[in-house]
């Protein structure tokens, strides 16, 4: 599968956090699993923060790690998320699927993937994915990071999603367009 080819995700406005979401795939999980009722900025900058507080991302480490010691890391000032002790709870989940099941190593999701009908399934699996996350990582790890193993492209959303940002601009037209999709799904009673 071919290499990346860009140096960051532009989506939280801090040049280090957005190289982070590329440099470790760690990041990019755990960034995905904080993305809900914050701010996307807020969650994708979690992971760098995250490692600031703990040391470093390791999937190994924080599976084991104390639960009440993560807690305390997701709730120190500023609370890495809206809901701090359920979101260290689900990021202790994800690692400990990681390790489970793929030694620890978030990269092998995508590398060891047969196809694109296999990193589907492997990205649904993870604990905190659904299938809005699900195809929405598979169109980043395609359209931005050169992970295009074959068929991808049937699991990736037709309209636009965080793969199409490559920028600020194209940042706002996405929250813009995903704020009306919220007012549509409210007015319709489904969210």
């Amino acid at each position: 599968m071919p290499t990346t080819t860009i140096d960051r995700l532009p989506f939280t406005g801090d040049d280090a956090a957005d190289r982070l979401l590329v440099s470790d795939p760690l990041a990019l999980l755990i960034g995905f699993v904080l993305d809900q009722q914050v701010p996307l900025q807020k969650a994708f900058s979690g992971p760098i923060e995250l490692r600031r507080r703990i040391g470093r991302l390791d999937a190994k480490e924080i599976a084991t790690m104390d639960p009440e010691k993560l807690d305390t890391a997701f709730r120190e000032r500023p609370a890495l998320h809206r809901f701090p002790g359920n979101m260290a709870k689900r990021t202790r989940e994800l690692m400990a699927y990681l390790v489970e099941h793929y030694d620890g190593d978030a990269s092998r999701i995508w590398r060891e993937a047969r196809d694109g009908a296999d990193l589907h399934a492997r990205l649904l699996a993870l604990p905190g994915f659904g299938p809005m996350k699900a195809e929405t990582l598979l169109a980043i790890l395609g359209k931005r990071l050169g992970v295009a193993p074959a068929g991808w492209e049937a699991f990736v959303p037709d309209h636009m999603t965080l793969a199409d940002v490559d920028g600020a601009e194209a940042l706002g037209r996405y929250q813009a367009g995903k704020r009306a999709w919220k007012a549509v799904q409210r007015a319709a009673g489904k969210g």
